[in-house]
């Protein structure tokens, strides 16, 4: 399946998720396609989460450096906790915060080994 399409079905779902919780989401435009923003913003009772979206069945995920620090500013600028949603095959979302992922040359990364370790899941960040 493309990457896009299979990204964007993934992004969808989380927008989903979020409005049965009773949310207001964006998809932010140009998602996927080297965005100053993250691609997801969600909000309820004053409260707001932003997600870098993947859908990737890797054992690691990675997201350059270029982008990670856009993420960074976005979260210092907007106050809004800002995660990275990484969607698995038959496992479902994990949301990693960006300072649980470890800075290489190229990029910050996570391993799958560690985002099942911290296991944040979808309820365990939503307010219902």
């Amino acid at each position: 399946m493309n990457r896009y399409v299979k990204g964007a079905r993934g992004e969808r779902e989380l927008i989903g998720m979020f409005m049965n919780s009773g949310y207001s989401v964006m998809r932010s435009a140009g998602s996927g396609v080297n965005s100053v923003s993250p691609d997801i913003i969600s909000y309820k009772n004053g409260k707001g989460f932003a997600f870098e979206c993947k859908t990737w069945d890797r054992t690691s995920l990675s997201i350059d450096v270029d982008k990670f620090a856009l993420l960074l500013e976005w979260e210092r600028n907007t106050a809004m906790e800002t995660f990275i949603a990484w969607r698995v095959k038959r496992e479902g979302w994990f949301f990693l915060k960006l300072s649980e992922l470890e800075q290489n040359e190229m990029s910050y990364t996570v391993t799958m080994r560690k985002a099942r370790e911290i296991n944040r899941r979808f309820d365990s960040i939503v307010m219902v």
